[in-house]
């Protein structure tokens, strides 16, 4: 319960109490956890505010109150990186530029689309809305799981994420994923498709990063976080 605590104050601004360790190899394993946590709120405001704005508001509406129970900690590393990455630069240039905490036109663009998808996704969610609203969130915080697991810390000084690359990942790490892995399976051909993209999306993400700069930052893990939840809202909100 203490790494669960951890893992609520770490990813989220939610009152969560006081927890007396830090153990980053344990807490990283309920950040899935965190996701449904956060799911469960935003699918119950959901419920709610419908009942008295129409479909686009309650999308946008949705997507801001994920915001804020985040504290815009992924939007941050998301322009960040988008700052960094996004252009012909060198792998120290690219660094150098995400550890600074000022914000460009890029970063700035990233946020924007990102955020304008992300509204798309929910406002196009019809079969499921619960259910998805739910398991998304956590689908895109056990994406944090895989970059920890599949490439190195950029930082070796220190950063953000740093205290997560002490040890290897484990297998069993990712036992909270297997909880939403196995709640989409309660939807059909719907889950099986959101499962697929979500297996596409975070390999296409971790190639690009290694092919990139060959390492991954707390920033770009925040990156991954908003790429992933913004694309599994889109793509899972496809009329097939």
């Amino acid at each position: 319960m203490k790494n669960f605590i951890s893992a609520i104050q770490f990813l989220t601004i939610l009152p969560a109490g006081k927890s007396r360790i830090f153990d980053p190899d344990r807490m990283v394993q309920y950040f899935p956890i965190v996701g449904l946590l956060l799911g469960f709120m935003v699918s119950a405001f959901d419920r709610l505010i419908s009942r008295f704005w129409s479909e686009p508001v309650v999308a946008i509406l949705d997507v801001i109150f994920l915001v804020l129970l985040t504290g815009a900690f992924h939007l941050d590393g998301l322009g960040d990186t988008a700052d960094g990455l996004l252009g012909h630069r060198t792998k120290e240039s690219a660094l150098a530029i995400m550890k600074d905490s000022r914000i460009g036109v890029m970063g700035l663009a990233a946020i924007i689309c990102g955020l304008s998808l992300k509204w798309g996704g929910i406002l196009g969610l019809d079969a499921h809305r619960d259910l998805l609203l739910v398991i998304i969130p956590a689908y895109a915080r056990g994406g944090i799981l895989f970059g920890i697991k599949f490439l190195k810390y950029g930082r070796p000084e220190g950063g953000t994420g740093h205290a997560f690359f002490g040890k290897p990942l484990k297998v069993s790490g990712f036992w909270g994923l297997a909880i939403p892995i196995a709640i989409s399976f309660f939807m059909g051909w719907r889950g099986i498709w959101l499962n697929f993209i979500f297996i596409l999306m975070t390999a296409v993400i971790l190639m690009y990063y290694n092919k990139r700069v060959g390492c991954i930052t707390g920033d770009m893990l925040g990156a991954m976080t908003e790429v992933l939840e913004s694309a599994l809202f889109l793509m899972v909100s496809v009329g097939l």
